[in-house]
């Protein structure tokens, strides 16, 4: 199967990654570039919000930019923590067609994704935004030649896989979209007719009158399609693609990618205003661009898995893995062992499932600094202790494991203030869906974003913290930065604020601001803190406790 990581990372779990064939990186759609998707809350049902870890009724924003990826290299860490995550599988990246997506996908392919689809702005889904489906995107064929050119051109095609879709619907249009470079092409709308669709639009607002997209059960009895109908679809279209490559002289599709030499241009198909328009460029063969290089997937990436210190903690956790015998590991890390925890977690997650093992079967004693992707989906039954720091994106979908950063006690002796200090980088626990996470000192920017079921405890938060949060708790000891809560429809944060500093830094959109009056609640948040004491030895939260009553009201 293939599983898309969009930048909603809605359900995004060990346990989902790790059984999937192919791992895609949706960075655009083709119908809406540029925009994060919106379900209304009508549409999220109990099944829908349990699969999104959300709450059932609340409707749920997807924020235009992943909050992991400003830069090339920021991608190429998340495709090496997807790798991680299902070391078996492919990372493909999906890009829209626009002008400049071949130097897009140059990068994409240098950041070592296995596959590349570039997206057409025909296709994608009824609930794109009017204005997105009118006026956004660009055909596939502009997209494709122009990848495929700049790939070859750079030494880079034989790397990767390159799909294309966007309305393909013809045994022609495979063919037309194979000699312009392609080897994989994605179908949706046509299968969708297939089975009965008849394209209403009406995706987005639960009332499809032939039970394709709605959750009504009244309407979903009126889907009346079958597998025979598809897969009727697929051998007629086939038939036709074995025709046309009798005509053209080849065997087998691959001997076919990328031999533009057969395609040109229909003057009378042209729009008038488009008559002006030279499209030779399009139809250049790539492989004169670099005689040298290869035109099709030839080899794959080395992600460098066989060298990860995960391999070295899978042997040692070998009893627990195997038969749940507890065991606890001692170990240094250094930020050079990035996405640390992760394939460990892919081991819990094939063998154990989205249960995984009983709490704190595996525990890792690490000193030292953590690399960036800290604890990258951690699963359910590890428990990570850094005695040191760690980078960025620690904690990030988190899935039921624990995870505890704290400065080692020589140091904090020697004149240290942790809370004076950052101690995890940025975008923390992004996506995050259950677990714990323990942090003593502060966190960078965009703590929490989309957090959907984790509890993190922190002594000071960047700018942007909880943004998009759907679910979980988070308990700041310490200031925040501004933009707090933009966007948040779930979940809850504590802040202590004695200097009433963070009512004007607080994104006052969605959510409102109450004080701690329940002896249930302030409990709750009393034993969130204790155990933030326990795992990281914190001062200020040892001070909390010692004076819980009157603190407690900050």
């Amino acid at each position: 199967s293939i599983k898309q990581v969009a930048s909603g990372r809605f359900g995004v779990t060990s346990h989902y990654l790790a059984n999937s064939d192919q791992i895609q990186i949706k960075m655009a759609q083709g119908a809406k570039p540029g925009e994060g998707g919106e379900l209304p809350g009508f549409k999220v049902s109990e099944y829908i919000a349990e699969n999104r870890h959300t709450t059932p009724g609340v409707g749920l924003i997807s924020p235009p930019p992943h909050h992991d990826i400003y830069s090339i290299e920021d991608l190429a860490q998340l495709i090496h923590d997807l790798k991680n995550a299902q070391p078996t599988g492919e990372v493909s990246v999906k890009l829209v067609s626009e002008v400049g997506v071949g130097v897009v996908a140059a990068g994409v392919a240098k950041a070592l994704a296995d596959h590349i689809t570039v997206s057409g702005h025909d296709g994608g889904t009824g609930a794109a935004a009017w204005t997105g489906l009118k006026g956004a995107g660009l055909p596939w064929e502009l997209g494709l030649a122009e990848t495929q050119q700049t790939l070859v051109l750079n030494g880079l095609r034989d790397r990767v896989k390159l799909q294309t879709d966007g309305q393909l619907k013809t045994g022609r249009d495979v063919v037309v979209a194979c000699l312009l470079g392609a080897e994989e092409f994605g179908f949706a709308t046509a299968p969708l007719i297939a089975m009965g669709c008849i394209m209403m639009r009406k995706c987005h607002l639960n009332t499809c009158p032939v039970g394709v997209a709605t959750q009504d059960e009244e309407l979903r009895r009126k889907f009346s399609g079958h597998p025979e109908h598809v897969m009727n679809y697929f051998f007629l279209m086939a038939e036709e693609i074995r025709e046309i490559m009798a005509k053209l002289g080849y065997r087998s599709m691959s001997e076919m990618i990328g031999q533009t030499q057969h395609l040109e241009v229909n003057p009378r198909g042209l729009h008038y205003k488009s008559r002006g328009l030279d499209l030779s460029p399009l139809l250049t063969p790539a492989s004169d661009l670099n005689p040298s290089a290869g035109v099709r997937n030839l080899t794959t990436q080395y992600h460098g898995l066989d060298v990860a210190k995960d391999n070295e903690l899978i042997e040692k956790a070998m009893p627990a893995l195997e038969s749940q015998t507890p065991v606890v590991i001692e170990d240094e890390v250094t930020n050079i062992n990035r996405t640390l925890g992760t394939m460990l977690s892919y081991q819990v997650s094939k063998r154990y499932g989205k249960e995984g093992l009983p709490e704190d079967t595996i525990q890792l004693n690490l000193k030292g600094h953590g690399g960036q992707s800290l604890a990258f989906t951690l699963a359910k039954g590890i428990t990570m202790r850094v005695e040191g720091d760690a980078n960025d994106y620690t904690g990030k979908g988190l899935s039921g494991g624990k995870v505890a950063v704290y400065p080692a006690p020589d140091v904090v002796s020697g004149g240290f203030v942790p809370e004076e200090h950052v101690v995890v980088g940025n975008v923390c626990l992004y996506g995050a869906t259950s677990g714990k996470a323990f942090f003593r000192g502060k966190a960078g920017e965009r703590f929490c974003v989309r957090n959907s079921g984790a509890l993190a405890v922190i002594e000071g938060v960047g700018d942007h913290g909880c943004e998009y949060m759907t679910g979980g708790a988070v308990v700041c000891l310490g200031e925040t930065g501004r933009n707090f809560a933009a966007g948040m429809s779930g979940g809850i944060a504590y802040i202590y604020d004695p200097e009433n500093k963070f009512p004007a830094r607080c994104n006052m959109g969605l959510v409102g601001l109450e004080t701690i009056d329940t002896d249930e609640e302030k409990e709750l948040v009393y034993n969130y803190i204790k155990e933030h004491v326990e795992f990281t030895g914190s001062t200020v939260g040892q001070g909390m406790l010692d004076n819980w009553d009157s603190r407690v009201k900050d």
